[in-house]
């Protein structure tokens, strides 16, 4: 079965515009295909009369500082990410979700734009880059907009922007401060099914005595799209982390989420105890690295 009539690899964004501006029939943008050419070839996609392939394009192949954020190009693939000094250094959160994703093969060529743009609940790549307060990079033929990575999703494998006409070309994160840390963790099956049973990131900031000053967690699949557990950080905010603390901020999550069964991973009884384990674990890491 042919999956495309046409495959088109521009090397700069401009070019890519062109493609999508002029392209005739259907047209879906692809960088390293893991996700976009099973759900053709599976029938959960339409199929496609042209690609186009933005891997090629430099300026969405970088991971750089400047003027104290991170930019992380959405061509980067999961490998690159997760052997980077900067992101070790700066996102440990990143590091840890991307090198989860799939296995070497996967890795080698899928990116983390990729991951956001299928705006999966669960996307290791996507619900690590949340608790960085991480923005997007959105081109258009009228130019680039930034905005909070949160805003972009509207449902399960849903988006706000216009897949053919506009193309996600990286983020934007504050590089890490003192006394602050991240973490990732998830649990999945072991074979068989690569999507998270349920995972969840934290990133903190730790006052002068060691109390927490600022925390960000995020969680999936806990919904029908991408999930930030505000009230839980607002509670925990201005906390010092103690078991009573940690009783009480898994009271405050399970009433945030919105768990549910699943029926080839997990029901939503088991992720709910899953739950606090998983919250604990990733707290508990942030903490003890923002304290080095």
């Amino acid at each position: 079965m042919s999956l495309f009539q046409e495959y088109l690899k521009p090397v700069t964004v401009e070019e890519a515009f062109d493609c999508l501006a002029n392209a005739s029939g259907s047209v879906a943008v692809i960088a390293g295909g893991t996700d976009l050419l099973l759900d053709i070839r599976q029938g959960r996609h339409a199929r496609v009369d042209q690609l186009v392939d933005v891997s090629g394009i430099s300026e969405m192949q970088e991971i750089t500082l400047d003027d104290d954020y991170i930019h992380l190009g959405a061509a980067v693939t999961h490998k690159q990410v997760i052997t980077n000094p900067l992101l070790q250094e700066h996102a440990q959160c990143v590091v840890e979700g991307c090198g989860l994703i799939g296995g070497p093969q996967v890795r080698n060529v899928a990116t983390i734009g990729g991951n956001v743009a299928h705006a999966l609940p669960a996307g290791d790549g996507t619900i690590s880059l949340l608790v960085l307060d991480t923005e997007v990079r959105i081109a258009s033929s009228e130019g680039i907009k930034c905005q909070p990575l949160i805003e972009i999703f509207t449902g399960p494998g849903k988006v706000t922007f216009d897949r053919e006409k506009e193309l996600v070309v990286g983020f934007r994160f504050a590089k890490k401060g003192p006394k602050e840390a991240s973490a990732f963790h998830r649990v999945m099956r072991p074979q068989g099914v690569a999507i998270a049973i349920l995972n969840i990131a934290a990133w903190v900031k730790l006052d002068k005595n060691g109390g927490l000053d600022n925390v960000r967690i995020s969680c999936g699949p806990a919904g029908p799209k991408p999930f930030r557990a505000l009230k839980t950080e607002a509670y925990l905010t201005g906390k010092s982390w103690d078991n009573t603390v940690y009783q009480k901020a898994t009271n405050i999550i399970a009433q945030e989420v919105s768990l549910r069964t699943s029926p080839h991973r997990a029901t939503k009884e088991y992720r709910h105890k899953l739950l606090p384990q998983l919250l604990k674990i990733v707290l508990d890491s942030a903490i003890e690295r923002a304290k080095l």
